[in-house]
């Protein structure tokens, strides 16, 4: 019997879903033997990775820990492919990809599943810094989901996207529904899908504590709890047209910070909506990619590239909140696109590289039910947290903080009078 991961909420990191690739092909496949030469390939250590858990979240830079890897120069012009896979259903997924991407298209998405199936790592100096070196650097690239040739930047120039001028006009509507929320942390407690997850390993809760997350969409998939929660974001987000494989909020503790590290994968990109960054404008909330570093602006989207090395700090004494994207490389084809989605629906779907016609058509049809936009008025809890004599304002005041807010909230709520069968209010009574 094929190995089926459970779909769980996203972490800080995309890279839980890709490695849960890596998962199942080392559960399902036959060791392939090593690379012994890729063009510009070269091997380094080679202990097998296997052996020190496939579906960590990401990795910390220190300490370093044993692993197979292979280094490609992503600046070369050819390259020399790597073997087939040879596991049982590496290879199975392997065809399947090769059907939707055909004659016509780059070999690079087959490639990447190839390295991948063979528990290989991509590491690579990206700096242009002139007054630094390799060691003296942070510009450096480390994925287990690679796929070569795509282009390589800290930051990406996001200027003329549609759908940044659509999300950051929506982003106080947004902000407003989601301190609503979480106003009452029992509520959310009782009504969410895994709210603010934090860090689900011992490696990745290495590099900081403070970041924790609530899912709206994951592998392209729609959570309909949580969307039912929030379902004017999870419009605003469906109407913008942002090609988002993820999206979720997530909150980072006051005075913490989160060490360098990488998201191990390239195909993606991450793009943030700041919905909340006390002392705005003060630069005590900062986000480093490689050797550039920028601070956060609420309403003011940025998108960068998390495999690349990257840590980031909040030196406030306050929560920071933003909606985050995992978004396609933009050098990515419609094909290609289409090909690495289908190797994400492959982890919840296995029938899809099914022999049987019928077998894999029935599949296409559950995978395209579980990526409809969900149906809202279901998804929506029958209990809903209400404001409290304009405790709610369109703007946050300086001197009344959304956690302020949260807190005479709750004072409130304890003079009230419990009751077991309370409506409209008493979100703790279950």
């Amino acid at each position: 019997m094929l190995f089926r991961p459970k779909r769980t909420s996203c972490t800080a990191c995309f890279s839980a879903c890709c490695l849960t690739l890596c998962l199942i092909v080392a559960l399902n496949s036959a060791r392939t033997p090593p690379l012994k030469s890729v063009g510009t390939l070269r091997r380094m250590k080679i202990t097998n990775r296997a052996a020190h858990g496939l579906c960590r979240s990401s990795v910390a830079v220190q300490p370093p820990k044993p692993h197979r890897s292979v280094v490609v120069d992503s600046t070369a012009s050819t390259y020399e492919r790597p073997p087939p896979s040879t596991g049982y259903l590496s290879s199975r997924i392997e065809k399947r990809l090769e059907e939707i991407l055909g004659d016509s298209s780059p070999t690079r998405v087959v490639d990447s599943w190839r390295y991948l199936s063979q528990d290989y790592e991509h590491r690579e100096y990206v700096g242009t810094d002139p007054t630094k070196t390799p060691e003296t650097s942070n510009c450096h690239q480390q994925a287990h989901s690679y796929v070569p040739g795509l282009p390589i930047k800290t930051f990406w120039d996001i200027e003329g996207e549609k759908w940044r001028e659509a999300l950051e006009s929506k982003h106080e509507v947004i902000r407003d529904e989601f301190l609503k929320v979480i106003a009452n942390p029992d509520f959310l407690a009782a009504n969410a899908q895994n709210a603010w997850v934090g860090a689900q390993t011992g490696e990745a809760r290495a590099y900081g504590l403070g970041w924790k997350t609530l899912g709206l969409l994951d592998r392209g998939v729609w959570d309909p709890v949580n969307a039912g929660l929030f379902p004017r974001t999870a419009e605003i987000i469906r109407d913008s047209g942002i090609p988002a494989v993820e999206a979720f909020f997530a909150s980072m503790e006051p005075e913490s910070s989160i060490k360098l590290h990488s998201d191990n994968a390239n195909f993606v990109l991450t793009s943030h909506l700041p919905l909340v960054v006390p002392d705005n404008g003060q630069n005590k909330c900062r986000l480093t990619i490689g050797d550039d570093t920028k601070e956060w602006l609420e309403g003011k989207m940025m998108m960068f590239d998390t495999s690349i090395l990257h840590d980031a700090v909040n030196e406030s004494d306050r929560k920071r909140y933003i909606l985050m994207f995992r978004v396609w490389h933009p050098d990515l084809s419609a094909a290609e696109r289409k090909a690495l989605q289908f190797a994400l629906d492959s982890l919840s779907v296995e029938e899809l590289v099914s022999d049987d016609p019928a077998e894999r058509a029935e599949a296409e049809k559950k995978v395209a039910a579980l990526r409809a936009f969900p149906d809202l008025r279901k998804s929506r809890p029958k209990v809903v947290p209400t404001s409290t004599s304009g405790q709610w304002k369109a703007r946050i005041d300086d001197n009344d903080t959304e956690m302020e807010k949260i807190t005479k909230n709750k004072k409130k709520k304890k003079k009230a009078k419990k009751s077991s069968t309370s409506t409209g209010g008493g979100f703790g009574s279950r």
